[in-house]
């Protein structure tokens, strides 16, 4: 008993520290980094004034992503108990869409290189438009990252979503806005593409929204243990 309590203590309490954190991924990617030029090579040559905002961007978004993950395993515990197999299922995509997601938490590290290239002396005009292709070919791999990891995690929080009906700690009313939250982020792509704005509104939510309220009930159940 005082094991599960302090899995549901720290993990609830990851959870909502989680979803705070990733307030300011935007705050800091939106707020301090320009719009993208839509000329190929102003992109690569801004990318030295921007390094550092993208670098922040993405250490945060790091951080809150293990936070995130830390709730998620404390969840299975308590939807384990009424919903074994979509608990286990449910837990299972989210992480592996987690995965994914931290594993492009560095794409400074990526574009790094070509930077350098395109801006070292002597490189040509033809060799800084060859450059600018690279760059939109490795953007274009992150891109396929990003759409993977949303369907992975949209397809995780429906089934957690499913699990939660069954489970005293958070109830049917949560249960199924995880359901809807985790649908519109799911169809999301399709319809607007990852890379659109409107595509934001859809998204943000299963990172700040439904960690918060999934954390705040894990750690509510700490004290009810």
């Amino acid at each position: 008993m005082n094991d599960d309590k302090s899995v549901f203590r720290w993990g609830g309490l990851a959870g909502v520290l989680g979803g705070i954190v990733f307030l300011f991924v935007p705050i800091i990617l939106f707020g301090f980094v320009p719009p993208t030029p839509t000329d190929p090579q102003a992109v690569v040559a801004r990318f030295p004034d921007v390094r550092t905002a993208i670098a922040a961007g993405n250490f945060v978004n790091f951080v809150a992503n293990v936070l995130i993950l830390a709730l998620i395993l404390a969840m299975y515990r308590p939807l384990r108990a009424t919903s074994p197999a979509p608990a286990l299922f449910g837990s299972a995509l989210f992480i592996v869409g987690l995965a994914v997601l931290l594993a492009e938490s560095s794409t400074q590290i990526a574009f790094d290189p070509i930077s350098n290239l395109y801006h070292a002396p002597g490189t040509s005009a033809a060799d800084k438009a060859t450059l600018a292709l690279i760059w939109q070919a490795t953007q274009g791999i992150f891109y396929e990252f990003d759409t993977a990891a949303i369907l992975v995690l949209s397809a995780g929080i429906i089934v957690l979503g499913v699990a939660m009906l069954k489970a005293p700690v958070f109830g049917k009313v949560l249960g199924g806005l995880s359901v809807v939250l985790g649908a519109i982020a799911f169809v999301g792509p399709f319809l607007v593409g990852v890379t659109s704005a409107l595509a934001a509104v859809a998204f943000v939510p299963i990172f700040i929204l439904l960690p918060i309220l999934w954390g705040w009930k894990v750690y509510r159940a700490s004290k009810a243990s």
